[in-house]
């Protein structure tokens, strides 16, 4: 899963270095996830634009980020494509319960 990089308010899939194995839409609490073939309709413009995040210069830097070879070793990008940038914000979700604890009563 280290094909996975950190935008500034989403999470971006390379494309290029995924091996499509399953393991983030498994763990992904939000799931945001979907192989390409199971995308809904209405998500479609995030396909291009999850490719166009390694492929285009994104504001702020002088060069597309391609392949680097891991998201590990080349850390957090801290923008967005514009596509993203341009979503309003939503309010943050609420906290996971945390498994174990009891609730006091």
């Amino acid at each position: 899963m280290d094909c996975i990089y950190e935008g500034d308010r989403v999470l971006y899939i390379n494309p290029d270095e995924c091996v499509d194995c399953g393991a983030c839409k498994l763990i992904c609490h939000v799931e945001a996830i979907y192989y390409e073939t199971d995308l809904p309709d209405e998500q479609s413009a995030h396909l291009a634009d999850n490719a166009a995040f390694f492929t285009e210069v994104l504001p702020g830097r002088t060069q597309a980020i391609g392949s680097p070879g891991g998201a590990a070793g080349f850390g957090p990008v801290g923008v967005d494509t514009p596509l993203v940038a341009a979503l309003p914000l939503r309010a943050p979700a609420p906290p996971h319960p945390k498994s174990g604890q009891s609730s006091g009563h």
